[in-house]
């Protein structure tokens, strides 16, 4: 009886460890293919004709469409209106979707809204966890900025869109005329810290890929990181989590919270220090909407204001995800900066 008993806990093992090894492998690239060409001022792109269940949650005239920056490598873009350009970049879990709540509350015959979605997140290219890093994305974004032919911009961004967006201007310096900051942060960490419960099962191994990847959907749980939590239905979790959980590469959001630093020796405070350094020098009309329910950055406004000593703030109810709450306040935000800048406020900013 010993013998079967220890022949069964060592199969047991064996089968544990095969489980761990195959839910922590890298995962493959994954690249979207779309069908025909979408005419973006002289440039044409790949059109990307989206699913029913996501063209859904869209009204207007909206063009969908891939940039490629490397080979396999294809950032989607949502893009609306006519006018002045608006960068608005997303963070984690979502996509360029996060922003169609705020395009309905915009003058899209003044403002062209621009809406792209990180690597590894909806219908965007699926990379291995490991290209997953903070020089990787805001590469990436770049790039893609660089092909649209862009001269100047307003920017904004939320959660990971904050230093994957500002972090792809600094880039092109001159670009940026204007921003609306949302809930997120470019402070690099100067000790050892904990952002939240979530962040720290996601950096154990193992631990995080069977509780964030498997056991539970990352995408099931948005709803409470807002505050009315009804405003990520069923529905709009599907809309963000269908395209990557589809795809057969699951491991962009669980890698991205990994990205988020958590001492100054992580590999993404390096970045962040340089972009520290970049924000402290911008000096463009800008405002803050801050979502003060949000569990993740409630307590990062006055940091934030620190970058933007003079930028107006609008404090609201909402939760991490503010777009999908106060779309409003956002796009009202936007067109005061908008007009700022079509008025000649903006200086620009010092690389």
């Amino acid at each position: 009886m010993l013998k079967v008993f220890l022949l069964s806990i060592g199969v047991l093992l064996a089968l544990l460890l095969v489980y761990a090894f195959s839910i922590t492998r890298d995962g493959r690239q994954v690249t979207p293919s779309g069908e025909g060409t979408v005419k973006i001022g002289t440039k044409s792109f790949e059109a990307f004709e989206l699913p029913d269940y996501a063209a859904s949650f869209l009204d207007g005239n909206y063009k969908s469409y891939f940039i490629e920056d490397d080979p396999g490598i294809k950032i989607h873009v949502l893009e609306i209106g006519e006018g002045y350009p608006v960068y608005a970049q997303h963070g984690n879990p979502t996509s360029g979707f996060l922003y169609r709540k705020v395009v309905s509350e915009l003058p899209t015959e003044r403002v062209r809204v621009i809406m792209p979605t990180i690597i590894g997140l909806g219908f965007s290219s699926k990379v291995p966890a490991s290209q997953h890093t903070l020089a990787n994305h805001k590469r990436w974004m770049s790039e893609a900025l660089e092909q649209l032919g862009l001269t100047e911009l307003v920017y904004v961004g939320q959660d990971w869109g904050g230093a994957i967006g500002v972090g792809a201007l600094r880039e092109t310096p001159e670009l940026l005329k204007g921003a609306v900051i949302l809930n997120t942060g470019f402070n690099a960490p100067t000790e050892k810290m904990s952002l939240s419960r979530a962040h720290d099962l996601a950096k154990t191994p193992v631990l995080g890929e069977l509780l964030l990847e498997n056991l539970v959907s990352i995408f099931d749980r948005l709803h409470e990181t807002q505050g009315d939590p009804a405003s990520i239905p069923e529905g709009v979790a599907e809309l963000y989590g269908r395209p990557v959980i589809e795809s057969g590469n699951k491991k962009a959001p669980l890698a991205l919270m990994r990205m988020v630093p958590d001492g100054p020796d992580h590999p993404s405070s390096a970045e962040l220090r340089n972009m520290q350094s970049y924000v402290s020098s911008l000096d463009i009309p800008a405002e803050i909407v801050w979502g003060m329910q949000d569990p993740i950055f409630e307590r990062a406004l006055p940091a934030m204001q620190s970058f933007f000593p003079e930028a107006r703030v609008t404090e609201t109810r909402a939760g991490h995800f503010l777009q999908e709450e106060v779309p409003e306040e956002i796009a009202a935000a936007i067109m005061r900066i908008v007009e700022r800048v079509d008025a000649g406020e903006a200086i620009s900013p010092t690389p």
